[in-house]
């Protein structure tokens, strides 16, 4: 029996150290990963980190905005010491959630939506007025989920553990094979990295970019892609479980 991606390449553009599960699923459904990261994450050095970390022995709440806030954040954490037993922790997203649990923390409260307006709207987040609150992620960002809950009466900080980077890959060896019909559809999991990949691809990728079938695991990141002129963008379930049978519906009802 044929596989459901049999025969289609997909572009992976996640950061290397995080596509290994979208590629294997890719395969395991039949197709083929390239892989060309358009994010790279980058540590902030320890000693930068001091002043964040010594917040976190008051902590009522502390919240992983990401997979990388969880991995990098619980290294920084665990490497001056620990979290407050009694802070409540909170993950935006199953992936982040997942990610905490491989770091073995108990008690993760966390939603199914993979936003921070779906965190928002947790019932343990509407009554925080006087709680301290540190937000774990990258180096800038938005800001909606720190604005809500000091607008809630919380006391909130950030501990910025990495920071997003363009990588300095050349787009050549991708380029040729997309021209030649080697790229069957695109999958980008932020807009960050959307904006990094267009950049990489530059004026010669332009048409291919636009004119490929676009996987995003978000509606807002399908929004972004609509607004680059991409034509054919598909929002999917989130994680990469929904990405693939996001691709694998698609091309289903598009052979």
């Amino acid at each position: 029996m044929t596989q459901p991606l049999s025969g289609r390449t997909v572009l992976v553009t996640r950061p290397l150290r995080q596509a290994a599960a979208l590629t294997q699923a890719i395969r395991s459904a039949g197709g083929m990963a390239y892989e060309f990261p358009a994010l790279d994450i980058e540590p902030v050095p320890a000693d930068e980190l001091d002043a964040s970390l010594a917040r976190l022995a008051a902590a009522d709440i502390v919240i992983f905005i990401s997979p990388n806030a969880a991995e990098l954040g619980m290294t920084a954490i665990r490497a001056r010491g620990r979290l407050p037993a009694t802070a409540r922790v909170f993950a935006v997203g199953p992936g982040t959630a997942r990610a905490l649990q491989a770091h073995a923390l108990a008690g993760v409260i966390t939603s199914q939506g993979q936003d921070s307006e779906a965190l928002l709207a947790l019932p343990q987040l509407q009554d925080v007025a006087g709680r301290q609150v540190v937000i774990v992620r990258g180096v800038g960002g938005r800001d909606l989920l720190a604005d809500t809950l000091r607008a809630r009466g919380a006391d909130v900080h950030y501990l910025e553990c990495y920071r997003r980077m363009r990588p300095h890959a050349d787009p050549l060896p991708l380029l040729a094979r997309w021209q030649a019909g080697g790229i069957d559809a695109v999958t980008v999991t932020s807009a960050e990295a959307l904006h990094n990949l267009a950049a990489m691809l530059g004026e010669s990728g332009k048409s291919l970019l636009a004119s490929t079938p676009f996987f995003a695991p978000h509606e807002k990141i399908a929004e972004a892609a609509r607004r680059l002129g991409i034509a054919r963008v598909v929002a999917t379930p989130g994680g990469d479980a929904g990405l693939v049978a996001g691709l694998i519906n698609w091309f289903r009802n598009n052979p």
